[in-house]
């Protein structure tokens, strides 16, 4: 491909816009009632507050289009993007509206959010298949790198990096994607497991309403692994598959496990022995029971299963020169659940809570790529908001195309959001002329037909 280089350029055209993905998003979102959720949850004083449904509409529409600040949100007011939507507001009046938030607002704006979800999960089917037999919780945080001293509850945390802590919940099926069922933006400084167990009686009770009304399983790593985050899950009616550490009295248990118990399992480098019927692996599992949590009072204990996964030590450093192991040595990974799968099928299962990493990368090459505000309840109140905007471009996604349902949201955004299209008026109705040979076009009139479809 070559320029041709007798080429003029003027920004002239009112006709033009660049992201008509919008107009079915926006469309979908106003069906999953996000504008009279926020008109009616949403009670910021003054002002600033007047008109929020309208602002937080510009704002989730400007993250869905890949805004990452508050001057990113020119990206909807663009061309003749104010003949196709009504209301959009300039990026200083959105930031003034955000900056009026204290933590009640944020969490009015987190039952938008829920609420928002539900909605969802109820308008695209697809969104949660299978929800109503098997469906999973993944917890986990992440530090937001930021810079300077003007943002409140910035601080070191367990990385070493100063920033702020980003908690989330996302909810999966086997046969569907992650979407975003709880958020919390906490100081830097705070431990992994701070306020898990709010979060999970948050995004179990959304993940309820939203059709998962079948096995709900709580994952996470080890950071979770304490009693606290067992005895919200269990109030909320929810399985936990948790990864323990392997302190003395998990390792007094694995030291418990006879030698014949060890199973090899399918990892990376295994191999079939057809013969034997079994995989030939540096990998094996094993199971027994075990009580945690001893050091509490007794009502407190909780006995389930500790799944362990063993791995060879393969790593030549780790011999001297000269000298041949003795004995086969091994790398333990403890799992402490009380799921009702089998034990090779919850250690795999296990294994899976790595899913929420893809979410978290998504989100930081998304809205999260940055905290904007120096106000603290800004800043949380901008998470929920771009959890919301997840939560729509996955759904547009699945309405989309099998292949757009598995999509990361820089894809979607890419291939159904960022398209140019020219407005057009006749007989009193707005017409779209989008671009010939969009190699995504049917994806695109598929979402289209189906956010403006009759519900």
């Amino acid at each position: 491909m070559r320029v041709c280089h007798n080429i003029s350029a003027v920004f002239d055209d009112p006709n033009l816009i660049g992201t008509a993905g919008l107009v079915p998003v926006m469309g979908l979102a106003e069906k999953a009632g996000l504008p009279d959720l926020a008109a009616g949850h949403v009670t910021v004083a003054g002002s600033a507050g007047a008109n929020a449904e309208l602002k937080i509409g510009s704002l989730v529409a400007g993250m869905i289009a890949g805004a990452d600040s508050f001057e990113d949100m020119e990206v909807v007011r663009h061309g003749g993007m104010d003949k196709l939507f009504a209301g959009s507001r300039a990026p200083t009046t959105l930031g003034t509206h955000l900056r009026a938030y204290t933590f009640g607002h944020v969490r009015q704006l987190d039952a938008v959010g829920s609420r928002v979800l539900v909605n969802l999960a109820g308008l695209v089917p697809g969104l949660l298949a299978g929800a109503d037999q098997v469906a999973y919780l993944d917890v986990d945080d992440t530090i937001r790198a930021t810079h300077g001293y003007a943002k409140q509850g910035s601080g070191y945390g367990y990385t070493g990096v100063k920033g702020l802590n980003v908690q989330v919940a996302t909810l999966s099926t086997p046969t569907s994607a992650p979407v975003l069922a709880a958020t919390r933006l906490r100081k830097g400084n705070s431990s992994s497991a701070h306020g898990a167990a709010r979060l999970i009686a948050d995004a179990v009770a959304t993940a309820r309403r939203a059709g998962a009304t079948g096995t709900l399983t709580v994952r996470a790593d080890s950071a979770y692994y304490n009693h606290d985050v067992v005895a919200a899950t269990r109030r909320a009616g929810a399985r936990f598959s948790l990864t323990a550490r392997v302190d003395p009295a998990v390792t007094a248990a694995i030291s418990r496990i006879p030698e014949d118990d060890w199973v090899s399992i399918k990892y990376p480098n295994a191999i079939w022995d057809q013969a034997e019927d079994r995989w030939v692996s540096d990998a094996q599992v094993a199971e027994v029971e075990y009580t945690a949590f001893t050091s509490r009072k007794k009502a407190e204990h909780v006995t389930a299963r500790l799944i362990v996964r063993r791995v060879r030590r393969l790593n030549p450093k780790a011999v001297k020169a000269g000298q041949d192991e003795l004995f086969a040595t091994y790398r333990h990974h403890a799992v402490f659940t009380d799921s009702p799968l089998s034990m090779l099928a919850a250690e795999a299962s296990h294994r899976d809570h790595a899913i929420v990493e893809q979410v978290i990368a998504d989100l930081k090459s998304g809205p999260l790529a940055h905290v904007p505000s120096g106000s603290f309840s800004a800043n949380g109140a901008w998470t929920v908001l771009a959890a919301i905007a997840y939560n729509l471009t996955r759904a547009a996604g699945v309405l989309a195309s099998t292949r757009h349902a598995w999509a990361r949201p820089a894809t979607i955004r890419d291939e159904l959001i960022k398209i140019p299209a020219r407005i057009a008026n006749r007989a009193r109705r707005l017409h779209l002329h989008l671009p010939t040979n969009w190699p995504w076009q049917h994806p695109w009139l598929g979402l289209h037909d189906a956010a403006y479809a009759p519900s």
